[in-house]
């Protein structure tokens, strides 16, 4: 093996992550392919070994940049042959509201560039008009949606509570045929990488329902992580602080979700109708730690979801690869959540018309989770369930005999028992 093939060998798998965040399918072999022919062409060329990786992936732009130019040269699809779904969404959150009553110049200004993040060089083209001209529409847009914006600016956001104790809720199903959502929310964290969007989430264990651990979020500002472009969103933990004695059965659950850190940075993106994590950092032992997509294994055992960390899709809809019958759950296929149900939940007094949405294999084997959407497509509630069998060996008992009081489904035959509930506040 060359010098060339051992480095590729070694950093192959960053550039593909890299690519296949941009496109999939045959397209994105086309490009890689592309992108390893030049690169063997040039490696004469490179003087600094040690910058094989960056300089692979700054080949690996261009290419790609020569595949949309090649694209943006063919004929247009016709408009008739696209899937409708824009004209059947309504904004869902305070942001789109806000932005719906602002005046179309203003609004289109402040979606061009906080939503869809183009230069002020690009939108000065939009609006033809001079480059100078953006910079003063902007303030002026801004300060027109801090006016009508109905939550507190930063700095003065009052952050929402979090119940001690998880209010009484009850889930009644019912026959009529689940509804499609947009489904925008970071996996296991609940928040949408949007600026603006906040959002204070709480663990509580079962039987006892007591607060373990919550979180106070919110989306800090635009970020870009190795070229591709999100958003910054921090998740710090709230008092009353964990305090969980040794033996206690939500000690591990707790320890993983980064309750010990104190304040987790992520950057996250919503792009081409997905979610996905662009990294994540964490500060241990005085020490930062930032892990990146391009980081292999080590950032899509926790961080990764879907192909490449190609996320989650935000239409959200019934496949039927997954089937309730009351507490028996029957699942063909275990490649991403699927909608099994409707019903009514009733948290706190209060009643939602939500979907049931079951994931199997989203965060490890043996492990199923329930979530509660509702129509504007945030989760309200979010439960866990262990195959009963589950690290058993680290545990030493089944979870019947754990918790022997906690609600109990079946999937597939196997015996799940519920563990806890995570309870989400906005």
């Amino acid at each position: 093996m060359d010098e060339f093939e051992a480095l590729l060998e070694e950093n192959r798998l960053g550039v593909e992550r890299w690519v296949k965040f941009h496109m999939s399918g045959p397209d994105a072999e086309d490009v890689l392919q592309e992108t390893y022919l030049a690169a063997y062409r040039a490696f004469p060329r490179l003087k600094d070994r040690d910058a094989f990786l960056p300089w692979l992936l700054s080949i690996a732009r261009n290419k790609l940049r020569d595949w949309y130019r090649r694209q943006a040269r063919r004929p247009e699809t016709p408009m008739e042959t696209l899937p409708d779904v824009a004209a059947e969404e309504s904004p869902d959150t305070a942001v789109e509201e806000t932005l719906s009553h602002l005046g179309d110049r203003d609004a289109r200004m402040l979606r061009l560039f906080y939503l869809e993040q183009l230069p002020q060089k690009e939108i000065a083209r939009q609006f033809s008009i001079p480059q100078g001209t953006v910079k003063s529409r902007l303030s002026v847009a801004r300060d027109r949606f801090r006016a009508a914006y109905p939550h507190p600016p930063k700095g003065e956001r009052i952050m929402k509570k979090l119940p001690l104790y998880l209010p009484p809720y009850s889930v009644d199903w019912t026959e009529e045929a689940p509804f499609p959502v947009i489904w925008e929310e970071m996996m296991g964290w609940g928040i949408v990488p949007r600026l603006g969007e906040t959002l204070v989430w709480g663990m509580y264990d079962l039987p006892g329902r007591k607060l373990d651990v919550g979180y106070d979020m919110a989306v800090t500002g635009r970020a870009k992580v190795h070229g591709l472009e999100g958003v910054s969103f921090t998740a710090r933990v709230v008092e009353p602080k964990p305090e969980l004695r040794e033996g206690d059965l939500m000690i591990e659950p707790v320890e993983n979700s980064g309750a010990k850190e104190e304040v987790w940075t992520f950057v996250g993106q919503l792009k081409d109708g997905r979610t996905r994590f662009l990294s994540a950092e964490r500060e241990e032992n005085g020490v930062k730690e930032l892990t990146t997509f391009l980081d292999g294994d080590e950032f899509m055992a926790n961080w990764g979801f879907g192909e490449d960390n190609r996320g989650n899709d935000v239409h959200l809809a019934s496949r039927g690869s997954i089937t309730r019958n009351g507490s028996d759950y029957t699942a063909e296929k275990t490649d991403g959540p699927d909608v099994v149900g409707r019903c009514r939940l009733t948290l706190d007094g209060r009643e939602h018309d939500c979907i049931a949405v079951m994931d199997l294999s989203a965060y490890e084997e043996g492990v199923v989770s329930l979530q509660f959407i509702n129509r504007d497509g945030r989760t309200l509630l979010w439960q866990r369930y262990n195959r009963d069998d589950w690290a058993l060996d680290r545990y030493g008992k089944r979870w019947s005999a754990l918790l022997p009081e906690n609600e109990r489904i079946t999937v597939n035959g196997a015996l799940f028992v519920h563990w806890y509930d995570c309870l989400y506040v906005r």
